[in-house]
């Protein structure tokens, strides 16, 4: 270029003839025209392509090839390699594999989508599920995280949970509109099977879950087409960024609690950034995403799924791959389970028949051995094998008890411990524990002596009488008494 420039000085200014600057330059005539035409060098400018004698005839069945690959399987497309041997094989092709790859490569890059850029209003979201390994009180897991962003602003929030399902999917809608202090007016979201049961055409029938969270926040939905999770790209994009930033190391937490915890504290740190393109922080643009949206509802909303279930002759009910226990009494009957995160309740009707932690394992037994205490009193030979009782451990004084009333009256001491151990049903295993040892000391191990010193220990002296419920005695008022008569009686003792 510079001897491009000093050329068209010499000619041009200084007027120098060109036979003398073709020759101290070493050029042909024909190239210092060109010089003199072009302030700068224009590079090659054939008129067409150069004919590819070989190939060119088969471009058409490779065209061909790639176009019917759209409509096979993803992992079945044809590679370089494969379109070479069958041009080879098929057709007689007589070229190399280079010119064949240089052909697919410029089909195949001038054949890819092209996007809209999209323009994203305030207070309008995206969600999204990914996954991560995680680290949890000691053991390696794979966990789903949940993604909300605001294009807007892009302020997003990432929350983790054992799994994807209907109760992590509304637990991660409420941490993100805590987060963010508000609720978007409208959330963007694949075609996930938590909140579409079916599609139809353009129309989705949704969950009823789905539909109870959006008539609680009372935001509006947009579902991506099918397989077109470019529609939601923002949060696709955020996805990937928040498990390269937030993730790596793989996070190591005693609970997802904690983990939560932490994701969220690093979302908050993330909104002192500012984005290519972005006029200001995210911290400043969340408020004016803020100022678009709903406010938060009260009262809380309950994340939670619900699911019908009959519990079998063991007196157990399957809630997500895993079975709980409940009171022989209910077995064989139509119950209805409540999942949450931390909790199962099992209710029959407006009565709660019992409550579980949440077991995120599959085909695993979660048992309450107090439900079971009714059914061996009627079948006290099965204590000793009765598997919801074989992980329960009890204070020492229970062993004692058993052993002291199995030596007096045998066989009948038996159904009369497990008597005993029925009071759990309305007492914990402290209090229990301490009207044994009581029992014990004095000699009176019975069910009934147990039961008397467990009632006598668990009542509470009435201190102030409530008239709630008692509309009727609000007229009346009681003098306090007058206690001074009794000091006669201290004199009289004297």
């Amino acid at each position: 270029m510079q001897e491009w420039t000093e050329i068209r000085r010499k000619v041009l200014v200084e007027g120098a003839s060109k036979r003398s600057v073709c020759r101290e330059f070493g050029i042909a005539h024909k190239t210092l025209q060109k010089i003199l035409a072009n302030i700068e060098p224009p590079g090659y400018r054939g008129a067409a392509a150069r004919p590819k004698a070989k190939l060119g005839p088969y471009l058409g069945v490779i065209e061909e090839i790639l176009l019917t690959d759209r409509d096979a399987p993803p992992k079945q497309h044809h590679t370089a390699k494969r379109i070479f041997e069958r041009l080879r094989d098929e057709h007689g092709y007589e070229g190399g594999i280079t010119q064949v790859k240089e052909a697919v490569a410029r089909h195949r890059r001038h054949g890819r989508e092209v996007f809209v850029p999209l323009s994203h209003p305030p207070g309008e979201a995206q969600f999204d599920f990914g996954q991560a390994t995680v680290e949890i009180a000691g053991v390696r897991r794979k966990a789903a995280f949940a993604v909300m962003s605001l294009p807007f602003s892009d302020a997003f929030h990432v929350s983790a949970y054992p799994r994807e399902c209907t109760e992590t999917f509304q637990t991660a809608h409420v941490a993100a509109f805590s987060f963010f202090g508000g609720v978007p007016t409208r959330t963007s979201y694949d075609n996930t099977s938590i909140a579409v049961a079916r599609i139809v055409g353009r129309e989705r029938d949704l969950t009823r879950e789905f539909l109870r969270l959006e008539s609680h926040f009372l935001f509006t939905h947009r579902f991506c087409r099918v397989a077109r999770g470019n529609e939601k790209g923002h949060v696709e994009s955020l996805v990937g960024f928040g498990r390269r930033n937030f993730m790596v190391p793989v996070p190591s937490c005693s609970s997802f609690v904690e983990l939560n915890a932490s994701l969220e504290s690093s979302c908050g740190a993330d909104l002192d950034r500012r984005v290519r393109g972005k006029p200001a922080a995210k911290a400043e643009l969340l408020e004016v995403d803020r100022a678009a949206m709903l406010p938060i509802p009260t009262p809380a909303f309950e994340a939670r799924r619900v699911v019908h279930a009959r519990a079998n002759s063991l007196s157990l009910v399957r809630f997500d791959r895993n079975d709980y226990s409940v009171p022989t009494g209910f077995a064989h009957h139509a119950l209805t389970v409540i999942g949450g995160i931390e909790q199962v309740r099992i209710v029959e009707g407006a009565r709660l028949v019992a409550t579980h932690a949440r077991c995120w394992d599959k085909e695993r037994t979660s048992f309450d051995p107090r439900h079971y205490l009714a059914l061996l009193e009627r079948k006290p030979g099965a204590l000793d094998v009765a598997r919801p009782l074989e992980a329960w451990e009890l204070p020492g004084c229970f062993g004692r008890l058993r052993r002291r009333l199995e030596s007096g009256l045998g066989s009948l001491g038996t159904r009369e411990f497990i008597k005993v151990l029925r009071l759990l049903e309305h007492a914990s295993v402290g209090e229990l524990a301490g009207a044994v040892q009581s029992a014990l000391e004095i000699g009176a191990t019975s069910s009934d002596a147990i039961a008397l010193i467990l009632h006598h220990r668990q009542e509470r002296p009435v201190e102030l009488f409530s008239l709630d419920g008692h509309p009727h005695l609000r007229p009346f008022a009681i003098d306090p008494p007058d206690l001074s008569a009794y000091a006669c009686l201290e004199g009289a003792s004297a």
